[in-house]
């Protein structure tokens, strides 16, 4: 879901971002979006941007999150769905990839919080005709990442959103993109030698930056109703709980992504098979 070419941000508007438990972050998020100028397509009747705390490993949290969304924004067009977890290990020590504390982690943040999410937002797409994305991983298409736990339920989540793509037609697009490594303040805690690695591996001999990743995520908008849900417990799909007692919401401005106006065909964007 890439546009045919960039657009500014003040494209943004009318967003929900979800947090765990780290309102400073979410607050200090909140500025920089209410910064973004208004366009005269924008509204003002509701607020352009807001921050809800619900904890994704908590279904009931879930669905409060997605509730109180549609009160503040009336409607819900697209919600981003890129919580996750995991944890740092050598992917090539057998070891180390057999802690079932591990496994059920990865499965709760990176398999059975986007279906609960999907859940809840179902009826509020439906009547807008919206679309769901997951963030997956490059490590769910080739055993790669930083834990085999992590890879596997990685690669559950892409055939998750497929098997929801083939349920939800024709009312609601549902499609997930899989980055690589990228260079966030969590990808740098990686080792210097499997940054270079991932470098030399990619095509254009580069990784994305935070930076890149906001120039990916500019989408124009028709009218209100994005959520991001970015918050697992202690991190987004790029931090996913190395440090569990942190949640990373200034993330979310790296992952951001806004409603696609459906009145304006775009041929680039389709659902899974």
């Amino acid at each position: 879901m890439i546009p045919e070419g960039k657009i500014s941000l003040k494209t943004y508007k009318d967003q929900v971002i979800n947090y765990a438990n780290n309102s400073t972050r979410a607050s200090s998020l909140l500025e920089d979006l209410n910064k973004i100028p208004l366009t005269s397509s924008g509204s003002s009747e509701s607020p352009r941007f807001h921050a809800i705390q619900a904890d994704v490993s908590d279904k009931a949290s879930v669905n409060n999150l997605v509730a109180e969304t549609v009160k503040k924004m009336g409607r819900l067009d697209v919600v981003v769905s890129n919580a996750g977890w995991t944890r740092l290990t050598d992917f090539m020590k057998f070891d180390e990839q057999t802690l079932e504390d591990d496994w059920d982690k990865c499965f709760l943040y990176n398999v059975k919080s986007h279906l609960w999410l999907a859940t809840a937002a179902k009826p509020h797409l439906e009547e807008t005709e919206g679309a769901f994305v997951t963030t997956a991983s490059i490590a769910g298409v080739k055993p790669s990442g930083s834990s085999l736990p992590y890879s596997v339920t990685k690669a559950a989540l892409i055939h998750l959103t497929k098997g929801l793509a083939v349920i939800c037609a024709p009312k609601i697009r549902i499609n997930s993109v899989s980055p690589g490594l990228m260079l966030t303040e969590w990808g740098m805690k990686f080792p210097k030698e499997k940054i270079e690695k991932s470098t030399q591996n990619s095509k254009l001999k580069r990784l994305a930056t935070v930076e890149v990743s906001l120039d990916i995520g500019r989408f124009s908008s028709h009218k209100t109703g994005l959520l991001t849900s970015a918050i697992g417990c202690g991190g987004t799909s790029q931090r996913f709980g190395v440090e569990p007692k942190h949640d990373w919401t200034e993330h979310c401005l790296g992952r951001r992504v806004d409603s696609i106006d459906r009145h304006r065909p775009v041929s680039n964007i389709s659902r899974l098979p």
